[in-house]
Order: C-alpha cells, then sequence, then structure tokens
C-alpha cells in the first residue's frame, strides 16, 4: 500500500507540474547586440513562468521582410519607426502595441585612439581608406550615415571608398578586424566596444532614428512578448537600455561607466 501511495504520489505531482513554455521569438535590430547580453539574462531571470528567449538580430529592413513573408517572431524591435508602420500595414503586427523604446545616436567608431574628435568631413582625408556604413538600403544606421555624409558635403569624396556591412553589427566589424578604417554605427554597439574610440556624430545632420517596438500576429508566444515588453518599459529594463545609450527622445544622457 504504501508503494502504490508513493507511486500515486509520484505520478500526480509530475502531473501537477505546469508545462514548459513555448519559445518567445524575438527579432531585433542588430544594434540592440550588446544591450540584449544583459537585458536578455534580466528579463529571463525575473519572468514568471520562465520563459526562452530566442533571439534573432539583423538589418531591421531585412526583418521586416522577413516577418511580411511570415516569419513566426512573436516581437519585432526595429531601428527605425518607419518598419514597424510598415510591417502593421501589412497586417503581420498589431498595430495597438505599437511603442517607442529609444532614440538611437550615431558615433564614428575607429580602432585604436584618436576616434574622439572625428567628425563626417573629416573622413574626407586619404588616410581613411575604407569607410564603413550598414547598407543604407535596409538598415536604418547605414541610411543615418548616408545622410551625415551627404549633409556634411564630403559623400561624393567618400563614396568611391565606403564598405557595406549588413547590418550595423556586421559594419563595427569590419573597422575592429582591420578591414575598415572607420565605421559610422550606432552609440549602443560602440559603448563597451574594446579597444577603439569613438565620437558622437552631430544629431543635425541625419533624421531622428525612433526605434519602435510591436508584437506580432504569426508568432505563438503573444503573451510572452508583451511580458518582455513591460520588462523594457520597467525601471530594470530602462537602466540597461540607458546604460547602451538607449533613451527616449528627449531624454538627457550621461555615458555609462
Amino acid at each position: 500500500m504504501k508503494s502504490r501511495a508513493l507511486l500515486w504520489l509520484l505520478l500526480t505531482t509530475v502531473g501537477c507540474q505546469a508545462p514548459s513554455s513555448k519559445p518567445l521569438h524575438v527579432a531585433a535590430a542588430a544594434d540592440l547586440a550588446h544591450a540584449f547580453a544583459e537585458l536578455g539574462p534580466a528579463f529571463s531571470a525575473q519572468a514568471t513562468p520562465a520563459l526562452d528567449l530566442k533571439l534573432t538580430l539583423g538589418a531591421t529592413g531585412l526583418l521586416a521582410r522577413q516577418i511580411e513573408q511570415g516569419a513566426p517572431f512573436d516581437l519585432f524591435l526595429a531601428a527605425n519607426a518607419s518598419y514597424v508602420e510598415q510591417v502593421v500595414k501589412a497586417g503581420v503586427c498589431d498595430g495597438g502595441s505599437v511603442a517607442t523604446y529609444a532614440r538611437g545616436r550615431l558615433v564614428i567608431w575607429v580602432k585604436g585612439t584618436g576616434g574622439a574628435e572625428l567628425t563626417p568631413a573629416a573622413l574626407s582625408d586619404a588616410r581613411f581608406k575604407h569607410i564603413a556604413i550598414a547598407n543604407p538600403e535596409h538598415a536604418p544606421y547605414g541610411k543615418a550615415a548616408r545622410d551625415a555624409l551627404t549633409h556634411a558635403g564630403v559623400w561624393d569624396r567618400v563614396a568611391a571608398r565606403l564598405v557595406y556591412g549588413e547590418n550595423v553589427q556586421q559594419t563595427l566589424e569590419l573597422a575592429r578586424s582591420g578591414n575598415a578604417d572607420a565605421a559610422i554605427v550606432g552609440l549602443s554597439l560602440a559603448i563597451g566596444t574594446a579597444k577603439g574610440s569613438w565620437a558622437m556624430v552631430d544629431e543635425s545632420l541625419y533624421a531622428p532614428i525612433d526605434q519602435a517596438l510591436v508584437v506580432c500576429k504569426r508568432g505563438t508566444n503573444g503573451a510572452g512578448a508583451r511580458s518582455l515588453v513591460a520588462f523594457l518599459q520597467a525601471p530594470a529594463g530602462r537602466a540597461i537600455l540607458r546604460k547602451f545609450g538607449f533613451l527616449m527622445p528627449g531624454e538627457s544622457w550621461a555615458l555609462a561607466p
């Protein structure tokens, strides 16, 4: 009898355990790479029930195209609000969930020292044989870089020396690896990248990079997506975003140590 009772207790205990939650599939702009190295573990540690976060980083325009073509992402964090508007208009994401989470900043990054005084105009100097920017056709930071070089009056002088990354993270890697002498990338990636220096690009040279998110309709974990959105908007999530330079429009900022 005791053995039967023990077996029944074991079976009912196993049967009452909460089923494993569905993975949470997030499509995120590549400039969020460093931030999500901290955001992911911090969110997972407080999520109830536990969530298996699956992060896909890439160029915002390419991620938007995948979502429109049926990719089952639960949440889309874009580097430019226009792509969120695009997927909402296509009917594949929930317009009622749209929210701005940051305004991105553009920087010029170089390997080693000497980057702090750089400007887009300075990149026309012959010592910059290769200048990396993200592909402006589908990467918001690439478009902003092109605009900054154009408004600084040096686009025609540097166009032949440009090398293109598929996304802004790959663009930074071109400079880190020595395949480019400078890279125009997002502040969030420059912060925390070792063995380099950087300077902010004058924000008057490019249109505001307002970054927005939206819950997608073809994913299988809408509840998990909304849970992550709530975390990003809560003090703990905002603190990590601010650490990497992701401030809201009009918000003042200071670099984290």
